[in-house]
């Protein structure tokens, strides 16, 4: 595999869709279990969107890919995401 970024490149792309920010949420990784910050995931730019891979196992947890008019998004690999409210809306 090529070189990668940290899961903090996602926050404008997740930006689009999320009103939080989805980075510093703690996401549990469907393959290994491991539970951690998305930020903390591995992200690759060299495809056609970002792929998102667990920094313990390797597996691919989220893919976003933009087209222009559109914004797909997979988080397949993910089999949770704990998000904080705001103490707002608590």
């Amino acid at each position: 595999m090529t070189n990668h970024l940290d899961g903090n490149v996602l926050a404008g792309a997740l930006s689009e869709v999320f009103t939080a920010d989805v980075t510093s949420a703690r996401a549990r990784c469907g393959g290994c279990g491991r539970m951690g910050a998305l930020a903390e995931a591995m992200v690759y730019t060299n495809a056609p969107g970002l792929v998102a891979r667990c920094a313990g196992c390797d597996q691919v947890l989220a893919t976003i890919v933009d087209t222009g008019d559109r914004l797909i998004l997979s988080l397949a690999g993910l089999s949770a995401i704990e998000l904080t409210r705001p103490l707002s809306t608590r």
